[in-house]
């Protein structure tokens, strides 16, 4: 997924996911709407914890400065702002802000749907906007396997959702 970088923090925010799988061969034959890998496989948690996190990345050491956990997989992007601000969408359909330096999570908002796209900002008549589509998708509720069953709950949908940011 599309990571961050904050000239101002000098770090990276990269979503991560971490989950093992067993793969097996199978043979090739194509079934309309189902996956054509030649083989196959179950996705499982590393973790009782979490499957997903950003984590801020120091790319002068690798060292890691900060990680924020997430149940479910991170499946969108990340922005980072001049106010030093991270945000970043999950499957369970939070916007999340957070600072960028300590990894607090500042505020959230429920979209009512997971979130894969990415989040952008833009300057208009002097205030700055943050945008994001909601909307679950994707293969991981195809592949089965426990990662599956953990997110099987999360709502489908489609919107964009826009906010204003209060100056300081």
């Amino acid at each position: 997924m599309p990571m961050a970088y904050s000239p101002k923090t000098d770090l990276f925010y990269v979503p991560s996911n971490e989950w093992g799988m067993d793969l097996w061969n199978e043979t090739v034959t194509y079934k309309k709407g189902a996956a054509y890998i030649g083989a196959g496989f179950t996705i499982k948690p590393l973790y009782e914890d979490y499957i997903g996190a950003l984590r801020a990345i120091d790319p002068k050491t690798g060292q890691w400065v900060w990680e924020h956990k997430n149940n479910a997989p991170l499946w969108g992007g990340v922005l980072s702002t001049g106010g030093d601000l991270v945000f970043f969408g999950t499957p369970e359909g939070y916007l999340n802000a957070l600072d960028a330096k300590t990894g607090e999570l500042l505020w959230r908002f429920q979209t009512g749907s997971g979130i894969v796209g990415i989040p952008v900002t833009w300057e208009m008549d002097g205030e700055q906007f943050i945008a994001v589509p909601s909307g679950w998708g994707g293969a991981v509720p195809l592949w089965g396997g426990d990662v599956a069953k953990r997110i099987k709950t999360l709502n489908q949908g489609g919107s964009l959702w826009v906010f204003k940011l209060h100056k300081s």
